[in-house]
């Protein structure tokens, strides 16, 4: 994707990472982050006369994704489930009620994804919410298994809608704002993510909380945010479908352009008149056509891929992991389960590495097949370690290195899908790669531990998880051999090409690799 004409611009073209991928780790939800850079803003949405209009509604979505973030019991739901409170055994927690997460995600994703847009976020926000309460409540009252299934259903509910809060804060600002809004709202998220698994830690290990009791408090925080999701302001604009009516700034385009000018504006602009927005569905149509010309492109191939299959793994070792840890060390007290700390520092650890992402000084072009290839290696060594090992503390080291490494690769994902496509394109490239995956990860659940299939222990997941990664790494690290050997076999040819004078030769050169490092040229 990065031309070979000039290193400076190679270097240019890496670092170029938006301020909302850097700003953490896209922690339970990839399309969160895809949406946050996928929205290319209109040239025409600014409000000079209230330049300050827009700081209190995102103040005020930013502090509901705070809250909304906020469960202190979330890291603890496992433990809950295998102590004496739920009594439910591991065989039934790994093999019958967590695979409902995954099938139930993928039932909901895409109607999620569509009606996020139809319906201009807020009532999905709010389903959301009230997902949230269900699960909560569930935990709290239910001591069946299919009570615990109907919990992981909602939990499923939960992290489809998801997609709506990241892509909700664009309509309520201009676009010279769009990348200072997405750092807020992804900061806040992460800030209440991380408050949460402190917060979940000290009542178990200091203040000797009992399980049911914390998810009492939980259930009275995500309460609180239903009643914020209620109370947030409806947008009059979204990305396909809803597009606002802004008469002044459209009235006097709209009479003196051509249908072909229109066609160019509609990758452009959030908003459209009347008579355009008609089309809406059409358009999206078209845009589903265009999907073909993506796996033409190696670098999007590439990178597609890895989202489809990288992000398979990082959500099934995620599911799955809690219940490793209950094995390795079944603790028969509160106060011997750190899985809040755990998670808090694995979400610092990530939001750090996906903030260095940004300065990474790698000609992608060349090295984005070694790159995940031996990032890909070592988080496959760390499955093999968490599979294997008997000592917790090794197991919670490796699980904080294996989400950090994956998160270091998101936001350059993210930016090398994103920065080529139209912005309707990459959220259905975003949109299609994140239901892929689910699909993928439903497969494997269900030959590995749904007990319909092998039903296999978490131990041996963990194994199947290591060959999994293992083979990933193989065809990676291949691939990355063929790239370099074709690179350095033709610079010889590329350097004689440089002697030669730059009127004639280096202009006829340069178009060829354009495309693929400016999005502008580059949108198909």
């Amino acid at each position: 994707m990065i031309s070979t004409s000039s290193a400076e611009r190679e270097s240019a073209t890496d670092l170029k990472v938006p301020e909302t991928q850097a700003i953490g780790g896209n922690l339970d939800g990839d399309l969160e982050m895809a949406v946050c850079s996928l929205e290319e803003p209109p040239a025409s949405e600014v409000v000079p006369d209230e330049p300050r209009k827009w700081m209190w509604a995102v103040i005020f979505l930013c502090f509901y994704g705070f809250m909304s973030s906020i469960k202190p019991g979330e890291p603890f739901i496992t433990p809950y489930l295998l102590s004496t409170e739920k009594n439910f055994t591991t065989q039934q927690v790994t093999n019958e009620i967590t695979p409902v997460l995954t099938y139930s995600y993928m039932a909901v994703l895409v109607p999620a994804f569509l009606l996020t847009d139809i319906l201009r976020y807020k009532p999905v926000l709010v389903i959301q919410s009230i997902s949230q309460v269900v699960i909560w409540v569930i935990l709290l009252l239910g001591n069946t298994l299919i009570e615990m299934q109907f919990m992981e259903f909602f939990y499923g509910v939960t992290m489809a809608c998801r997609v709506a809060y990241s892509s909700y804060i664009f309509s309520l600002v201009s676009h010279n704002l769009y990348q200072r809004v997405a750092s807020y709202s992804r900061t806040s998220v992460l800030l209440g993510v991380f408050t949460s698994s402190v917060t979940g830690q000290l009542f178990i290990s200091v203040g000797k909380v009992q399980y049911n009791t914390l998810s009492a408090i939980s259930l009275g925080f995500v309460s609180f945010g239903l009643a914020l999701s209620l109370c947030l302001p409806w947008p009059k604009r979204s990305l396909f479908f809803n597009k606002a009516l802004k008469e002044e700034h459209r009235e006097a385009a709209t009479q003196i352009a051509t249908k072909a000018e229109l066609d160019k504006m509609n990758e452009k602009e959030n908003e459209l008149t009347p008579a355009t927005s008609l089309s809406s569905a059409s358009r999206f149509v078209q845009i589903l056509m265009e999907l073909r010309n993506v796996i033409k492109r190696p670098n999007l191939r590439l990178w597609s891929l890895w989202w489809v299959f990288n992000s398979t793994g990082y959500y099934l070792v995620l599911f799955y992991v809690h219940i490793l840890w209950s094995k390795v060390y079944p603790a028969t007290e509160n106060k011997n389960v750190y899985n809040g700390a755990v998670e808090a520092a694995s979400t610092l650890l990530s939001a750090l590495t996906s903030f260095a992402a940004g300065f990474a000084k790698i000609r992608w072009n060349i090295w984005s097949e070694l790159v995940i290839g031996v990032i890909t290696a070592v988080q496959a060594g760390l499955l093999l370690l968490m599979g294997t090992m008997e000592n917790i503390w090794v197991c919670y080291v490796a699980y904080i290195l294996f989400r950090s490494f994956y998160q270091f690769l998101v936001p350059i994902a993210t930016f090398q899908i994103a920065s080529s496509l139209t912005k309707e394109l990459c959220a259905l490239v975003f949109g299609l790669n994140t239901f892929l995956a689910t699909i993928l990860k439903s497969i494997i659940i269900l030959i590995l531990s749904d007990k319909r299939g092998l039903a296999l222990d978490v131990h041996r997941q963990f194994l199947a998880y290591f060959i999994y990664f293992t083979l990933l790494t193989v065809i990676y690290l291949t691939c990355a051999a063929v790239v370099i050997f074709r690179h350095f076999r033709n610079q010889p040819k590329r350097e004689g090409v440089k002697q030669l004078p730059v009127s004639t030769e280096l202009s006829n050169i340069v178009p060829e690799a354009e495309p693929l490092s400016n999005g502008k040229n580059a949108k198909t």
